[in-house]
């Protein structure tokens, strides 16, 4: 379920602050229902810290938009290291206070990079031609006794070119990607619930 964007701005997340620069742009709540102690599942389900996962688009319409996207990314060269983190832009890692500071070998999702984690918020970028990019995640209350997790997108367009691709994508992002992305974290989050206890 898409959310208005003060269900990501009226909380103390700690990503306000280290990207204050980025625009947001959407707001979901996730299919995750859960206890307090879930949390970690969740940011494994993600990170890739925990089994191997395939991508999250599984529908032909999403995996075929993607394929577009990586084929024209390759023609034009849209994803070439001189365009990510580090080079044409400075990750936000070199943004984070000393208590967010930590190792994060565990995170091996091939297209995010880690920026930090909490318990309860998590926080990872990509960069390529187009634009700067941060997937947010929290673990919020439900109202009912248990949690729920909601996912957050920043973005910083690059230049003319990035807020034009930008809106490009949108229509895109809504009628073929985002439906499919949801189910599929829900089935997967389903698929990973720990058995009941005896």
């Amino acid at each position: 379920m898409r959310l208005p964007k003060t269900a990501h701005t009226s909380r103390p997340w700690r990503i306000h602050a280290i990207a204050h620069d980025f625009r947001l742009e959407d707001v979901w709540a996730l299919p995750t229902p859960g206890s307090h102690g879930d949390w970690p599942r969740l940011v494994a389900l993600f990170s890739g810290a925990g089994p191997a996962q395939e991508p999250f688009v599984t529908s032909p319409l999403a995996r075929a938009l993607f394929a577009i996207r990586w084929k024209l990314g390759a023609l034009f060269g849209w994803d070439k290291p001189d365009a990510g983190l580090g080079a044409r832009v400075p990750t936000l890692r070199d943004r984070l206070p000393d208590d967010l500071r930590q190792d994060l070998s565990s995170s091996r999702n091939p297209r995010f990079t880690t920026v930090y984690e909490t318990e309860g918020e998590w926080a990872a970028e990509i960069a390529n031609r187009t634009m700067h990019g941060v997937l947010h995640l929290g673990w919020v209350p439900d109202g009912s006794g248990g949690y729920r997790g909601q996912m957050a997108v920043l973005v910083k367009p690059n230049g003319p070119f990035g807020h034009l691709y930008m809106a490009a994508i949108k229509p895109f992002r809504y009628l073929g990607v985002y439906d499919n992305l949801l189910r599929t974290i829900g089935n997967r989050w389903q698929a990973t619930a720990p058995a009941p206890k005896p």
